[in-house]
């Protein structure tokens, strides 16, 4: 470790030797320039290398789910420039109070941060592989990449020098042009000035064109994925499915996903098979982002082939927003159209390109237009039936689904008056009616499993099969109810994370959530993060990845008369056969 001053100063570096580069030195002229440049970017400061160190560290500690070596160093690596910042801030603000300058550190100051905090990585690593057993382990996970795990260490030294030469190319322009507009400023103008400047562009150009870049590049990448035809899908051959006979919306408008959703699902001969007595064909009605101009448009196309299809005379009638891509989890409505002899109807429509992740950060505004726009035409429809020969109308949604779903309804009387019941799961914390519903739940019911209004319509359940919340409380009329798994990151997620402790971490972990996690400031954030994209990578029941909890919310929620343990477990094993 090169020594300096705890002011950031620089320190000598490599140079290049008469045996490198062209075979010869480079003048004296040139030569000082280009040290003193290469100095100001290699050097350290101690305070600094103590909070790299200490973050570092830290980031070992477990979060939700388990992470791969690449992972692991990626957020190591995040976390430990994190700290470096921190530290060199932590001793800056020191020497402001203090009112003295910068002093040089002692040899043995580095020797003791080379020994210690080597030390301290090492302990650290190692309980962090500890730890990620243990999460493996409540999970049933067995797939683990050592080769990746030994690789991490440097994946981690590769993101922290990415981010803090970023930073310090950052402060670089700041000084640069600080020193240009002190020709014409005051000094602390000049500076302040130059820092409000900086911290604009930097803003706009992350926030307007790297990352705008990047999500319409992604966007037309995942277009082009939309045009292509899951594998061993075909065009329906019955008039009861968009896309097939007679259907107002062509089957190349509707999508990848949409095409799958209409193709799939149980037929009439499987449903007798599985519930063991006669059923009905299902219906699935579906449009694409290519078959309307706008939401409106494909909600109203969606709504017309419904009806077409006599989707408003069955029984029931499943109105579901999908995720991101267009995605409808098969899981989600099969058990629906099980439990219901398939005298059923379920409408869709598509929304976004990008995957269900993606749309999670960039895509709400989408969401929340598309599941507004779909229950509304459907309800305005809906409504105008005689009250007698109505369906009973139904939504659900999941992930992102659940965001777009609740957009159309303004509170828990709402969801009680217009629908006949819902199943929502894996909702976005930023989800409105489901932050409402938790954050004003009991006294004493914990954040993972919320009692709302004594569970008179909305519930929460981590295991729905084990227990749906409060126990002997009436559950009269329309029944809400919401899935989530402990381990579930993007029920989680917030931005909040970075400084605020939320209270399902404070709190008895739920079942699937190791007892050792603890919430950091700034740390827990990226292991949160870190955790978005691989939250369907785990075995049914953990993370994001819902699967037979369906057949049970559903049956909860509708209630089917007559349906036996046998004829459920036979729905599970035919739903969990789907993921």
């Amino acid at each position: 470790m090169a020594q300096t001053t705890d002011a950031a100063e620089p320190v000598a570096a490599h140079t290049l030797s008469p045996d490198e580069g062209d075979g010869a030195p480079p003048p004296p002229e040139e030569q000082t320039p280009r040290r003193g440049r290469l100095r100001s970017l290699l050097h350290a400061t101690l305070p600094g290398c103590w909070g790299a160190v200490l973050f570092a560290a830290l980031s070992f500690t477990p979060s939700l789910l388990p992470r791969g070596g690449f992972i692991q160093g990626l957020v190591c690596g995040i976390t430990a420039s994190i700290g470096y910042g921190l530290g060199v801030l932590a001793a800056w603000l020191w020497r402001a109070f203090a009112d003295r300058e910068p002093r040089e550190p002692k040899p043995s100051s580095w020797r003791i941060l080379l020994l210690g905090g080597g030390l301290l990585l090492v302990v650290a690593f190692g309980l962090g592989q500890y730890w990620q057993a243990e999460i493996r382990a409540l999970m049933g996970v067995t797939d683990h990449n050592l080769a990746l795990v030994a690789l991490s260490p440097f994946v981690a030294v590769f993101f922290f020098a990415l981010f803090v030469l970023t930073g310090r190319g950052i402060r670089r322009v700041y000084r640069w042009v600080a020193e240009l507009l002190s020709r014409r400023f005051g000094k602390r103008a000049a500076h302040a000035t130059g820092w409000v400047l900086v911290t604009a562009t930097v803003y706009l150009v992350v926030s307007g064109v790297l990352l705008d870049g990047l999500v319409s590049a992604m966007d037309e990448a995942f277009s082009v994925r939309n045009t292509i035809t899951e594998e061993g899908v075909v065009q329906p051959t019955t008039s009861l499915r968009s896309g097939g006979p007679g259907s107002v919306v062509p089957w190349d408008t509707l999508g990848r996903e949409g095409r799958t959703f209409a193709a799939s699902g149980p037929t009439a001969s499987e449903i007798t098979a599985v519930v063991g007595q006669p059923a009905k064909e299902p219906i699935r009605a579906y449009a694409g982002l290519d078959s309307g101009d706008d939401a409106e448009a494909r909600a109203a196309l969606a709504v017309e082939d419904l009806t077409r299809a006599g989707g408003f005379e069955r029984a029931n009638l499943l109105v579901v927003t999908t995720t991101g891509s267009g995605w409808v989890d098969p899981a989600l409505v099969a058990p629906f159209e099980y439990l219901t002899d398939g005298d059923a109807a379920t409408v869709s429509m598509q929304y976004s390109y990008l995957p269900s992740w993606l749309s999670f950060l960039v895509d709400q505004t989408k969401a929340r237009e598309a599941g507004r726009a779909l229950f509304d035409a459907v309800y305005d429809r809906w409504s105008k039936l005689p009250q007698d020969t109505r369906p009973r109308l139904l939504i659900a949604g999941e992930s992102l689904g659940t965001f777009g779903g609740e957009t159309a309804f303004s509170g828990e009387y709402d969801l009680r008056n217009r629908t006949a019941g819902t199943v929502f799961a894996g909702p976005p914390n930023f989800n409105t009616l489901f932050r409402d519903f938790s954050d004003h739940r009991e006294p004493g019911s914990p954040e993972i499993e919320p009692v709302y209004k004594n569970g008179r319509t909305v519930r929460f359940a981590t295991d729905a099969a084990s227990s749906i919340p409060p126990a002997g409380q009436p559950w009269d009329g329309t029944r809400v109810i919401y899935l989530m798994h402990p381990s579930d990151p993007i029920v989680w997620w917030s931005p909040n994370l970075m400084l605020t402790e939320p209270d399902w971490i404070g709190e008895p972990p739920g079942r699937d959530v190791l007892e050792g996690m603890v919430w950091m400031p700034f740390i827990t954030f990226w292991q949160v993060t870190a955790d978005l994209p691989f939250s369907t990578g785990v075995p049914a029941g953990h993370g994001h990845k819902y699967t037979t909890e369906y057949v049970d919310a559903w049956n909860a929620v509708m209630r089917p008369a007559g349906i036996s343990a046998e004829q459920l477990a036979q729905i599970k094993a035919a739903t969990a056969a789907l993921g």
